[in-house]
């Protein structure tokens, strides 16, 4: 079937439509399929990842007991880079400075590395 288009005659208004309806329902069927294969990638992805991040956790003080360690309950943010240690600075504090040294340097706060934040003066 070949769409022909005849000059000579007006358009009709619902073939127009029609047109333009089928266009819409082919663009969001496009759309559709594209989702699906980005799932499915990006659900393999976090599939691999989990459980390598789980093992060296688990391993890395079996026999501790849950009391001995000061931050068993606790779960580190997604992307962070580790401890800080505080020195006479409330954490509200601390976290202000991160976040104005991570704007000056234009960069996450995430890729950053806080080793330790201290009071001087």
């Amino acid at each position: 079937m070949y769409l022909t288009v005849n000059f000579d005659e007006p358009v009709v208004l619902s073939d127009a439509l029609t047109l333009a309806i089928l266009g819409i329902i082919g663009v969001f069927i496009a759309l559709i399929a594209l989702m699906m294969v980005v799932k499915a990638i990006g659900g393999r992805k976090q599939k691999q990842k989990e459980p390598a991040a789980a093992e060296p956790i688990a391993a890395a003080s079996p026999a501790a007991p849950a009391a001995a360690v000061p931050n068993a309950g606790k779960v580190a943010a997604p992307g962070s880079q580790g401890e800080i240690d505080l020195y006479n600075v409330d954490d509200h504090t601390a976290a202000l400075l991160m976040a104005i040294v991570a704007d000056d340097l234009k960069a996450e706060l995430n890729t950053l590395r806080f080793i330790s934040i201290r009071e001087v003066g």
